[in-house]
């Protein structure tokens, strides 16, 4: 058992969070403190200055170390065959995607942030099947990407290391988690670490809590969000929640994280609407392309699936399309982040309790 928990830290995404762009970064910053939450997760830092304006960047800094919240930021895209798809990054870079990246790192760690999110591809959202998710894209194989991924690292690698900075990869709906392993080792720990986004390791197949403990001695940063899993003719559908509304279990993600020594700040990426993705467990092609699925842990996904389906029929949970209202108030927008977050010291407050 683990013997630390610390104090749960709670922060809001930049760039989901309610009236975030409408904001901007400082009053989003107050409007943080104001519900008093802890801290502000940035995507990018383009999404703070496209421009890196030295001086404002420091502004926001001073801004979150005033209100004492924490500050984390990002760069984006570093699978080379998603970089067209990012033009702002080759902006900043006078047309040069890598000198858009370093300049990025740059500017980041000036104002302290050093553990800098980025992915690895794009979720289409397209009806097309497996094609919404670049994984399953027919001009380059999945295999290609990794490697182009792992040179484009390697290359960032001197200029990372010359600034104190990792990059922090999330679990993204098209990388399963091995592989992000992979390129950890590949690459170095010294370079690379994870941002753990629960929701989307269902995605490949992969068991939340089994996920965590393959990542938890990489992991730097977190997107927080729960899921529920129902059945579907083609296998599973997860739809997004906040945290303790589905079926995660916190207790033993939080206890996996601290038993690896992983106490990162828990940001909240909120969704709001039918958040929904297929897992076609039953799909032919989606097996073939599943080097590293796990049977006990599709097996596991299955069982939430009942686990959620028997709550539905019993009224302890709401069924998918009950969840999210039409027309939602700022409270219930914004009351995303708070249940999380209390769901979240629960967790934590129940892990004390067995020390």
């Amino acid at each position: 058992m683990t013997t630390t928990i610390p104090e749960i830290r709670v922060g809001i995404d930049g760039r989901k969070f309610p009236r975030a762009a409408e904001l901007g970064p400082i009053k989003l910053l107050e409007r943080c403190a104001e519900l008093d939450h802890a801290g502000v997760f940035f995507r990018t830092v383009l999404d703070v200055s496209p421009s890196l304006d030295r001086g404002f960047l420091a502004a926001v800094k001073q801004r979150a170390e005033e209100l004492g919240l924490y500050l984390e930021m990002g760069l984006g895209k570093i699978n080379p065959y998603n970089t067209p798809e990012a033009p702002e990054v080759r902006e900043v870079g006078k047309g040069d995607y890598l000198f858009g990246m370093t300049r990025m790192i740059e500017a980041t760690t000036e104002i302290g942030c050093t553990a800098l999110w980025g992915d690895t591809a794009n979720y289409q959202r397209h009806d097309w099947g497996l094609h919404a998710i670049d994984r399953y894209r027919t001009d380059v194989d999945w295999s290609d990407q990794l490697d182009a991924t792992r040179k484009f690292l390697l290359k960032l690698k001197p200029v990372l290391a010359d600034h104190s900075a990792v990059i922090a990869v999330e679990t993204h709906e098209e990388i399963t988690t091995t592989e992000i392993v992979q390129l950890i080792e590949q690459v170095g720990a010294d370079t690379l670490g994870v941002t753990l986004d629960l929701a989307n390791v269902v995605v490949r197949g992969e068991d939340p809590v089994a996920a965590t403990r393959r990542l938890a001695p990489y992991v730097k940063k977190t997107h927080m969000r729960d899921i529920v899993l129902f059945a579907r003719p083609h296998g599973l559908e997860r739809q997004t929640r906040a945290c303790g509304d589905g079926v995660i279990d916190w207790q033993a993600v939080l206890g996996a994280l601290f038993d690896a020594g992983s106490y990162p700040n828990f940001t909240i990426e909120n969704v709001w609407g039918s958040d929904k993705n297929q897992i076609p467990l039953f799909d032919p092609d989606w097996q073939a392309r599943q080097p590293d699925a796990v049977l006990g842990e599709i097996l596991e996904l299955i069982r939430l699936s009942r686990v959620f389906e028997d709550g539905v029929r019993a009224g302890t949970m709401i069924a998918p399309d009950d969840y999210f209202s039409t027309n939602p108030s700022l409270d219930e927008l914004e009351g995303f982040v708070t249940r999380s977050g209390a769901t979240l010291r629960a967790a934590a407050d129940a892990l004390r309790a067995r020390i």
